[in-house]
């Protein structure tokens, strides 16, 4: 197949997007990618795609169109321009775009107007749409506190309904969006299928990896938990270091985050005003380091802020977690508590409540059987979330719409 793929962000950002594309080559077929500007999770464009550069790359056998987008900044308003000229600019290409391709597959995260250009495409060269939700639309934007009775709110309602019913077909990350697509934006779930996210090969592929800056044990057990993604307003790590200030008396438990975002700043004067010594930071690291710190870790964290928008969520680093057979923590509600508890793969508190939270990292440091949640992580990632059957489920999604179109 030819696929026409639409996400606002690819490599070098740190997206699942990228590995699935470059599987689909691997597989047999012909992937063009229409994204924009990497500039995720900085909020400025990359100096290498500044001033017109770049514009067209092939990476590892994927074709990328990179379409002009303002930088994310750290304003909602510099967010709001960055959502609006990629969906503008990345339409214009897409509406003069001549290469035909057989199907068209939307990686849609937040925001939900990264689906626009390939609906231009849609209708210009009568193709069919496939849209796989990784974020929902408008609960992304309650999540991040516009109220639901605001006028921007309900503008994106409409924009949102709008934009999936336009897909042929939609995949969902999250067994709880299908109710979401048919209770609130009544859209007919016949055309709404389950397929969770899977984690890249490296990551089950954790064990004997040294993570680079990390101190060597001493002979007391040191219980490390580790923390590791985006550091944003949604992920909540500042429940982690509150946490780790109950537990600052316990010379044995040391807390790592791994990775950037608009909050990192934040947290680490957080810490410092506290005057932590057991929380340390890494910033962002490229995803082939990452196998390391997974390896030294008895327990990886996962939080997110509490409300509704975030419970039907399923974060990807669940499956990455599991796929490397780790015990997680999380102070998180709705699906993903569900997952952790179904699987019997760690322990979870509800979400923001620290105090909670340190009392179950002292919980899983006297389990007697922490290796038993580590198995269980992987099983259910391989019975659940291997690529193996993503990747199968996705190209008969795409194969069934490409006939659709013949």
């Amino acid at each position: 197949m030819k696929i026409l793929v639409v996400c606002q962000y690819y490599y070098p950002e740190p997206f699942r997007i990228s590995d699935i594309c470059e599987t689909l080559v691997k597989r047999g077929h012909e992937v063009t990618v229409l994204t924009g500007l990497p500039n995720y999770p900085e909020g400025r464009i990359l100096d290498e795609y500044r001033h017109g550069k770049k514009r067209n790359e092939v990476i590892h056998g994927v074709k990328v169109i990179r379409s002009f987008e303002i930088g994310r900044g750290n304003s909602r308003i510099r967010l709001f321009l960055n959502y609006a000229s990629f969906a503008i600019s990345a339409s214009l290409k897409a509406f003069f775009m001549k290469e035909k391709f057989d199907v068209i597959f939307v990686n849609q995260l937040s925001p939900v107007m990264m689906a626009i250009p390939a609906m231009v495409y849609k209708k210009r060269r009568h193709k069919q749409l496939l849209l796989y939700c990784l974020d929902l639309w408008p609960d992304s934007l309650a999540a991040g506190g516009v109220s639901e009775e605001s006028l921007i709110y309900r503008m994106f309602l409409n924009i949102s309904k709008w934009i999936y019913s336009s897909a042929d077909k939609i995949l969902v990350t999250s067994s709880m969006f299908k109710d979401y697509f048919e209770n609130v934006l009544s859209i007919n779930s016949s055309n709404i299928e389950h397929l969770p996210q899977y984690a890249e090969d490296l990551f089950t592929q954790t064990k004997n990896k040294t993570a680079t800056g990390i101190a060597a044990a001493s002979e007391e057990k040191i219980y490390k938990f580790v923390f590791a993604g985006n550091i944003g307003d949604m992920q909540s790590v500042d429940t982690i270091i509150k946490a780790a200030n109950e537990l600052r008396n316990y010379r044995n438990i040391q807390f790592y985050i791994v990775g950037d975002g608009s909050k990192s700043e934040e947290c680490c004067n957080l810490t410092n005003s506290l005057g932590l010594e057991n929380v340390k930071f890494y910033g962002r690291r490229p995803v082939q380091e990452m196998p390391g710190f997974y390896s030294m870790a008895d327990a990886m964290l996962i939080t997110l802020k509490g409300n509704k928008a975030l419970s039907y969520t399923l974060p990807g680093k669940i499956q990455s977690y599991m796929a490397a057979g780790k015990p997680i923590i999380g102070a998180i509600n709705g699906e993903a508590s569900r997952v952790i508890e179904a699987s019997k793969s760690g322990l979870c508190c509800n979400a923001e409540d620290y105090i909670a939270l340190s009392e179950l990292i002292l919980t899983f440091c006297n389990y007697h059987n922490k290796k038993q949640m580590a198995i269980n992580a992987q099983k259910f990632y391989e019975q659940h979330y291997s690529k193996d059957k993503f990747m199968y489920s996705l190209e008969n999604a795409l194969k069934e719409l490409e006939e659709r179109s013949c």
